[in-house]
């Protein structure tokens, strides 16, 4: 756990002034996965893990960054235009200052230490709480307000112009909307939501499997394409067709057998699993923890078996995870390739599950899991340094 004290004494030791503190968390997508480029419906929630920001001001137009986390430093000129990605974390930091600079908001130069507990490549969205913190941290400093949805956008940009990853706008969404103790689900479309009490008695477990998983690479990337095949098939016979948010089940069987099979069976999962989530929030809304958890588990054998997003490690992991005692559903988070699975535990059984799986996935694997008991926790915020971050 990171204090915001701590980070305040150890950057004023570093440049003399007192900074200002702002931190944006992780999350965890409890259903709904691969449906926000599509225009579909998700279901995340904002988790205690967090990327923190400190702030202090420069004379110039000069933006200069230290990570604690990868010890390294760097500069770049705002006002220089001609930036490009370089395949590095510090593409998430520029990229926003310079979305933020594109979209009329002239920033001012400013100091950055950045740190972060969010466990990388773990599917948990360290790329989004990176940008929002960064984003809101340089308007606040640079004396503007913003809309948190007008915020989200641009990080969205940010990631998908200049770093090159052609993410939906989930992550970002709810890192800068998340709420204690409850769940968002997002219409990514329209950009409504709505927040969902999530039971006191339930813990958010998310297992991670310790597989990297490298969402900027072609497969993410490819799965996005092949959607885009399948509504531009579609389209033809469905001409209120814009994305696989608006076929159903039925429009698919009827209209999509001269798609390629793998094409077919993109779709297949991305419509079921928008009605899968919608269900969940039915299901969230009566208490009916037995049927959210067994949505996650046909999520889980939907991307594993349709999307193809899943590894062995995951599906393990989900295997595990099922034959523990307490658990509703269990399921792959994130985009896939390997990271983490999310399980819903009966508090009373956490200890239980977390020493079962743990020891059976390294008896498996030969590798050690971290498993992390999770909350629901706020969006992005400035904190007062005599606070706690979580």
């Amino acid at each position: 756990m990171i204090e915001a004290k701590e980070l305040s004494t150890t950057f004023q030791s570093l440049c003399g002034s007192e900074p200002r503190i702002y931190r944006a968390p992780a999350r965890v997508n409890l259903i709904g996965e691969h449906t926000d480029y599509n225009e579909g419906f998700v279901m995340p929630a904002a988790i205690n893990f967090s990327t923190w920001v400190t702030v202090t001001p420069r004379d110039d137009r000069v933006i200069a960054v230290s990570s604690e986390n990868f010890q390294e430093t760097f500069k770049f000129d705002l006002d220089d235009k001609t930036a490009r990605e370089r395949g590095h974390w510090s593409d998430y930091v520029r990229g926003v200052a310079l979305t933020l600079e594109q979209a009329g908001y002239r920033l001012k130069g400013a100091q950055l230490q950045i740190r972060g507990d969010v466990p990388i490549g773990a599917g948990l969205s360290s790329s989004a709480s990176i940008e929002v913190a960064t984003g809101y941290a340089l308007l606040q400093h640079s004396g503007f307000a913003i809309e948190r949805i007008e915020l989200a956008k641009l990080c969205q940009r940010a990631e998908q112009n200049f770093v090159g990853m052609r993410c939906g706008i989930m992550d970002q969404f709810v890192a800068c909307h998340g709420q204690e103790g409850r769940a968002l689900l997002l219409d990514c479309r329209s950009l409504e939501y709505e927040l969902l009490p999530l039971p006191e008695d339930v813990r958010l477990v998310i297992c991670n499997t310790m597989v990297k998983h490298q969402l900027a690479g072609s497969e993410y990337n490819q799965r996005r394409s092949e959607c885009e095949e399948g509504v531009h098939h579609l389209a033809r016979a469905l001409p209120d067709v814009r994305a696989l948010r608006d076929v159903s089940l039925a429009d698919l069987e009827a209209h999509g057998r001269e798609l390629p099979e793998a094409v077919y069976r993109r779709c297949r999962h991305v419509i079921s699993e928008n009605t899968r989530v919608l269900q969940a929030k039915t299901a969230l809304e009566n208490r009916d923890l037995s049927e959210f958890g067994q949505l996650m588990n046909e999520s889980h054998r939907s991307l594993r078996d349709d999307y193809e997003v899943s590894c062995a490690e995951l599906d393990l992991m989900v295997e595990l995870a099922r034959e523990a005692h307490g658990v509703y559903g269990a399921r792959m988070t994130g985009g896939g390739f390997g990271g983490c699975t999310i399980n819903l535990v009966k508090a009373e059984s956490c200890t239980d599950f977390r020493d079962s799986v743990a020891r059976e996935y390294e008896r498996a694997t030969g590798v050690a899991p971290e498993i992390y008991v999770c909350r629901a926790a706020v969006g992005v915020s400035e904190v007062a340094a005599d606070s706690l971050s979580n």
